[in-house]
Formats: C-alpha cells, sequence, structure tokens
C-alpha cells in the first residue's frame, strides 16, 4: 500500500519485507515503544512514506525481534537501516529528522553521497566530523571494529596500539558511508584506518609505524587506564552510581528506563554512566562484578543490583536507607 509503513513482528516478516521485488530501497526503523524520541521517528518515518511511494518504510520493534536487532548490532533506538537488495547499504543511529530525510532522497534517488554537494549540508557534515574526531582524546577510524577488524591494515593499527596500552575509541567507517566519504575529504587522508589524537590527524598505518619505530607512539597517544582501576574510579564517581543504557534523559532500554523513575521518585542525588557509550566499560564491569546484565546500581562503590533488586528493596520499604548508605 503506497504511503503506508510496514511492521515487521517477527525474523520471517523481516526478511519477506527485504525481499520485495517491486522495491529498490528498504528503510527499517528500530524502535521501542517506550522511547518517546521513536514515536516522534515514526511520525516523520509516516510522512517520507507519503513523499517516497517507490520505497518500503518499516517499524520493527528492537525487543520484541531480538535475533534481528543482535544479527544488525542494534544496542540503541531509534536506529535506522538501508537496505538495497537485501543488503544493508547505510545505517542511522539516533533521532535525527533532517539526516534521515537526506538519507532516504539521497538512496532513493540512486546516487551515492557527494560530500559537500550543497553548503548547508557539508557545514552540517563538517561539524558531525569535527565532533567525532573529538569524541575521545585518541580517536581510531577504521573498517570493523577493535575486536572485529575488516582490513589488514585496520587490524594491524589496533594491534600497536594495544600493544602500547594506548587508550582509544573507534569508529566503523563501513556503517556510515557519508562519514567514510566526507572523513577522506575533510581530513585530506584518502585511505583507512586514519587516527587522531586531540582532535588532530596523525596518519594511517605507515605513520603509526614509523612512530612506534622512533619511540614517539608513547609520548603522543594517551595511555589506557588499567581497566581494574578505570572500573573502581568509576563506580566510587559518586556516592551513588547507575551504569544504564542511555541517560538519566533519555534512557535507551525499557529496563534503564523503569529504574530511572524509580530512582527520580526517592529524592536522592545520582550519577549515571551510559554503557553504550564505552564497550571496554560495558563488558568489563560484567566480568568485575559478577553480574551480567544492565542497568547495575552501586552505592558507595558496592553493588546493589539490577533493576529486580531494586523493585524488591522498594517494595520492602529498604530501598531508601540502601541509598543513603544506611544498611
Amino acid at each position: 500500500m503506497a504511503g503506508a509503513v510496514a511492521a515487521a513482528g517477527s525474523a520471517e516478516q523481516f526478511q519477506q519485507l527485504l525481499q520485495r521485488p517491486d522495491r529498490s530501497l528498504v528503510v527499517v526503523h528500530f524502535w521501542a515503544p517506550w522511547a518517546p524520541q521513536c514515536a516522534q521517528m515514526n511520525e516523520v518515518m509516516a510522512a517520507l512514506a507519503r513523499e517516497h511511494s517507490q520505497v518500503t518504510f518499516v517499524q520493527l520493534e528492537a525487543e520484541a525481534v531480538p535475533e534481528v536487532s543482535e544479527k544488525y548490532e542494534i544496542s540503541s533506538v531509534p536506529t535506522f537501516l538501508f537496505f538495497k537488495n537485501s543488503q544493508k547499504v547505510d545505517r542511522l543511529d539516533g533521532a535525527h529528522a533532517p539526516e534521515l530525510t537526506q538519507k532516504v532522497q539521497r538512496h532513493a534517488a540512486g546516487t551515492a553521497p557527494v560530500p559537500g554537494s550543497g553548503g548547508s549540508a557539508k557545514e552540517e557534515l563538517h561539524a558531525r566530523l569535527r565532533k567525532l574526531i573529538n569524541a575521545a582524546p585518541c580517536m581510531l577510524f577504521m573498517k570493523g571494529s577493535p575486536k572485529e577488524p575488516r582490513c589488514g591494515f585496520s587490524r594491524q593499527l589496533v594491534e600497536i596500539l594495544s600493544q602500547h596500552g594506548v587508550a582509544f575509541s573507534s569508529f566503523d567507517v563501513f556503517s556510515d558511508e557519508e562519514v567514510r566519504q566526507g572523513l577522506k575529504t575533510f581530513s585530506n587522508w584518502p585511505t583507512y584506518p586514519q587516527l587522531y589524537v586531540a582532535g588532530e590527524l596523525i596518519g594511517g598505518l605507515d605513520i603509526v609505524k614509523e612512530l612506534e619505530a622512533s619511540g614517539e607512539l608513547d609520548t603522543i597517544c594517551p595511555k589506557a587506564q588499567k581497566l581494574e582501576d578505570r572500573l573502581k574510579s568509576l563506580i566510587n564517581k559518586a556516592p551513588v552510581m547507575l551504569f544504564m543504557k542511555g541517560s538519566k534523559q533519555v534512557a535507551k532500554c525499557g529496563f534503564s528506563k523503569q529504574i530511572i523513575e524509580i530512582m527520580n521518585n526517592t529524592g536522592v542525588d545520582y550519577e549515571t554512566f551510559d554503557i553504550l557509550e564505552d564497550e571496554e566499560v560495558r563488558q568489563g564491569l560484567k566480568s568485575f562484578s559478577n553480574w551480567p546484565t544492565y542497568p547495575q546500581l552501586y552505592v558507595k562503590g558496592e553493588l546493589v543490583g539490577g533493576l529486580d533488586i531494586v523493585k524488591e528493596l522498594k517494595e520492602s520499604g529498604e530501598l531508601l536507607p540502601v541509598l543513603k548508605g544506611e544498611n
């Protein structure tokens, strides 16, 4: 039906929608009913569906079809994936209506992104690239992730940084074609990987190898704090610390949203840490605390537990004394 947004309630339905022969582009919104930003983006999707009758627009509730969400590494909502001929061609994380509109228009027209076509689009892209470059003191733009590099050069660079105990964050250029093409022009560096320190381009694999050989790499790149020390420091950052998906303002999973509501009703001050922003903390804290899921609540450096424990403490009237460190 032209102008409508389809719903995929199962992995089978999702596959059927991807394989529809009459549509060249399929845009899938991974959403959750508890997230207000998803409701807003559903309205944007509906408007785009009316404009682009040749495109298939699909809503998929991320937590209801976990096998699809896990396959495409959906860790927060809203996330949008773009498919052509059943192959993923682009991705957009977050509630960015203008960017979603641009990507739909570009892919529907069948054109590859051209960085710098149009002044405001170029300025928006450059602002986004600057933000990404400065997202961490040391940023690696690579093919794949540190755990799963998708080219030999990226793998080698990750190995060098790891051997030298460098603290770095990474961005997978395969996840965003606009960033992949735009950064080449922005940095005047035509290949990947690209390493940035303090917002400045260091270079690619060859440059890093030269710096390693000369002994300069250790002076240029920030050292990683030992993970255990870092976790202890984070757990003790505030008397009450909540490790969750998202933030107080925007929870990115149903469990995190529920625990935030309970915490806010206690009137007790607390700080949060978004584990989606830091894969090392996300995985490390599970082992450190011997608690496999999130959210995780700590009081004075001690683990209280997750949502179920917090609910039990609330029911028994013990939550407030625990949060105040009286128990």
